[in-house]
């Protein structure tokens, strides 16, 4: 068997991008599941070390949304929202 070479996975890798208009017709639902998606892959691959550098989307989302540690700001906390995972 031959050795598989294991490669770094980068932010960038993983994240999802809007254009401004795709942007703007998301509600905020899906605005802060992509925020809570995208800060959970962050701090995954920073807690594997993959991730030094803060990426320029995390830091937009940061500002848009403010604290993303608060926990009345996720998605997974709104009365009435259920989300499923595959």
């Amino acid at each position: 068997m031959s050795q598989l070479a294991m490669e770094s996975v980068s932010f960038e890798d993983v994240a999802v991008y809007f254009t401004w208009q795709e942007w703007q017709d998301l509600d905020l639902v899906q605005k802060l599941l992509y925020r809570d998606v995208m800060l959970e892959n962050y701090s995954s691959l920073v807690s594997l070390g993959c991730c030094m550098i803060k990426p320029e989307l995390i830091l937009m989302l940061e500002r848009e949304f403010g604290s993303w540690m608060a926990p009345d700001t996720s998605v997974w906390n709104l009365p009435g929202q259920s989300v499923c995972t595959g």
